[in-house]
């Protein structure tokens, strides 16, 4: 008896450790070039990210999406964007993201860290909130810092991003 009793404690125990982390399985990204209200996506993500909700130092934020995944429903300027004017898909292919450090605050979760698009590295802040198994942020960035101006001033290239991760 006494046996299965430590079997069951030890089963238990092993289930509320695995519970406390989370992977990213799935994710969606879509963004708003807010000047010309052009909608969009990009996809591809790969991610080594993992989230320990017991300890937020424990816990990073790490992925990248392929450029060629890049789509406002438009094709022609799909192809402008992945261009070597704007995103230039054949030497920059993906865009990176690294957490440097993760806070919470009341709901949320304050993920800041490094964006990397074109080799040009930035600071960024992503906040997000949870809901169930999902992961739901937003940022915003000026795409004029990573040489991607579409617009002539710097506060025209305004991005907002939303991220929707479904937790494993």
């Amino acid at each position: 008896m006494n046996k299965t009793l430590i079997l069951f404690l030890i089963f238990a125990y092993s289930i509320a450790l695995s519970a406390q982390n989370s992977t990213i399985q799935k994710a969606s990204i879509d963004f708003v070039f807010v000047d010309k209200d052009v909608k969009g996506s990009i996809s591809g993500f790969k991610s080594t990210s993992k989230i320990d909700w017991n300890n937020l130092d424990n816990s990073f934020f790490e992925g990248s999406v392929a450029v060629e995944t890049l789509d406002t429903n438009s094709g022609l300027r799909n192809w402008s964007l992945k261009s070597g004017k704007y995103f230039d898909k054949s030497d920059y292919s993906r865009i990176y993201f690294k957490s440097s450090k993760i806070t919470q605050k009341d709901q949320q979760y304050l993920v800041e860290g490094t964006l990397t698009i074109k080799d040009i590295k930035k600071p960024i802040t992503i906040t997000f909130k949870q809901d169930g198994n999902q992961l739901i942020g937003t940022t915003s960035l000026y795409s004029y810092d990573y040489d991607i101006k579409i617009k002539k001033k710097r506060e025209e290239n305004l991005v907002k991003v939303t991220f929707r991760f479904e937790l494993k």
